[in-house]
Formats: structure tokens, C-alpha cells, sequence
């Protein structure tokens, strides 16, 4: 790994070595690793989250020693440089047409991918739905028994190298059309409500007591999130901006199905 790391490293600072065939073999291998799992973008290592740098230059490294290439599935062709995954019986994996992934994206056993998109660099993990014409985005970690409604927006990061990606932990819920984007994390068993937009300066406040409690890029676990504006003061006048409301959380419970639905009946949130 650390020679792995060594190449890709010196090709970041210097692309004329790109020629050599050393260089773009260790830039094959990180890739080849995510896609089966084998390495991530993003995961954590004790209870913090860490962000594999090298291992984001090795995804943007990975475009310049591509050629384009026509891919043809059936009557429809593609022309890019990076190659579609395969082997989803192998693997477990369920793909309703017309889902796509790019070689380079992991998805573990029994995820499903209704017709959606997953990026290269992505991790998605075991018994996830990523349901119709949902994204997740370059790098992008996804965690276990997730759902991902219709019209999800994950973002994807590549570029700056130490941006971080977004992370879903274990368990959450996305209701149809959020959007969570700009590295910003869901902690276990967080519930978005329909059309919640999370980027890195969304204002998140949770107020369920006394006093509002605001928290920006984080989602504390089991949360219930709905979308909400709030007041702000312009030249021209006073306007509403969006923000996100957190009004309950989900009950600790080993039936996550069954939380999730009494969350959802008792917060009365649209999904």
C-alpha cells in the first residue's frame, strides 16, 4: 500500500510520469481496489472519519491514461474513458435497466440499483436501494441498509484533493429529491424528509427544545430532518433562505424498518 501510495504521490507532482508504465499500474490498482471494495475514499478508523487523499488523485490521475472509447450495451452506445461495471450476479448486486456504474465504484452485496447513476470512487454498501434516477457522486460513501429515494442527489468530490466526500452512515433514509452535496455527513439513522438540500453552509437547527441548537455539515444521528427557511437581512430588504429543520428524533430500535415508519407517521414528514 505504501508503495502504491509512493507512485501515485510522485505522478500527482509530476504527470510526464504518467509514460511510464509503473506509475499508471499503481493508478490501475487503486482502482481495480475500489472497485472491488478492497479500498475507499473515505472510512473510518477509530470512530472518525478519515479521508485518503492519495487515493482521490489516483481516481483524477486515472481520466489522463484513459483512452475514449466506444461502449456499446444493445441499440445504445456510449463513447468515454471509463469502463462500466460488471460481474453484478457474481457479486450479488441487483441492476434494473437502465442503472448505471462506473468501474471504480464499489456496491456491495444486495444493494439495488433501480435506474440510477453511481460514480467512480463511490462505496456503496450492503442492502442499500438507490431507487430511481437517484445520483451518487465521485467518491461518495453510502453505508449500510440505506434508501435513497427517487431523484437523490449525492455530490461527488474529486477535486480539491482534501475536500471531503459525502458520507451516509448505516440506516438513513433520503426522502425523494434531497439533496446533500459538499461533504456533508449523515450520521446513523438520519431521516430527510422530501426535497431537503444539505450543502456545507445550510444552516441545519434542531428544534426540538427549548432553544435552537444550529449545526452546519453534520447531521446528528436519528435525526429527522424536514426543509425550513429562516429570516435574513439584504440590502434590498428582508428574504427568507432555506435552511433544514430537525424536528424529532428516531427511536433507538433493531427494527429499522419499524422505526423508520414511526418516524416518519409521527413527524409527519413527506417523502
Amino acid at each position: 500500500m505504501q508503495n502504491l501510495k509512493k507512485l501515485v504521490e510522485e505522478a500527482w507532482e509530476d504527470r510526464n510520469l504518467l509514460a511510464n508504465r509503473d506509475y499508471t499500474t499503481a493508478i490501475e490498482t487503486v482502482i481495480q481496489g475500489l472497485d472491488k471494495g478492497e479500498m475507499r475514499v473515505a472510512e473510518p478508523i477509530a470512530h472518525r472519519w478519515h479521508t485518503h487523499e492519495w487515493i482521490k488523485k489516483a481516481v483524477i490521475l486515472y481520466f489522463p491514461i484513459r483512452n475514449m472509447e466506444e461502449i456499446s450495451v444493445g441499440p445504445f452506445v456510449f463513447h468515454d474513458k471509463m469502463k462500466l461495471k460488471t460481474d453484478y450476479k457474481k457479486t450479488g448486486v441487483r441492476v434494473v435497466p437502465h442503472a448505471i456504474a462506473r468501474y471504480g465504484a464499489y456496491l456491495a452485496k444486495g444493494v439495488i440499483m433501480m435506474p440510477s447513476y453511481v460514480n467512480i470512487g463511490a462505496y456503496v454498501d450492503e442492502g442499500t436501494m438507490v431507487d430511481t434516477w437517484a445520483t451518487v457522486g465521485s467518491c461518495a460513501q453510502v453505508g449500510k441498509h440505506c434508501h435513497l429515494s427517487g431523484g437523490v442527489g449525492i455530490g461527488g468530490v474529486l477535486e480539491p484533493v482534501q475536500a471531503s466526500p459525502v458520507i451516509i452512515e448505516d440506516n438513513c433514509f433520503l426522502g425523494s429529491r434531497a439533496i446533500v452535496v459538499e461533504g456533508v455527513h449523515l450520521e446513523k439513522e438520519v431521516v430527510l424528509g422530501a426535497n431537503v438540500v444539505l450543502t456545507a453552509s445550510t444552516k441545519i437547527i434542531d428544534v426540538t427544545g427549548d432553544r435552537p441548537v444550529e449545526y452546519k455539515g453534520i447531521v446528528p444521528e436519528r435525526s429527522v430532518v424536514i426543509p425550513g427557511s429562516y429570516t435574513k437581512t439584504f440590502p434590498a430588504g428582508d428574504y427568507q433562505v432555506p435552511c433544514a429543520l430537525i424536528i424529532g428524533k428516531r427511536k433507538e430500535s433493531t427494527d429499522k424498518k419499524t422505526s423508520l415508519n414511526d418516524a416518519l407517521r409521527e413527524n409527519n414528514v413527506a417523502v
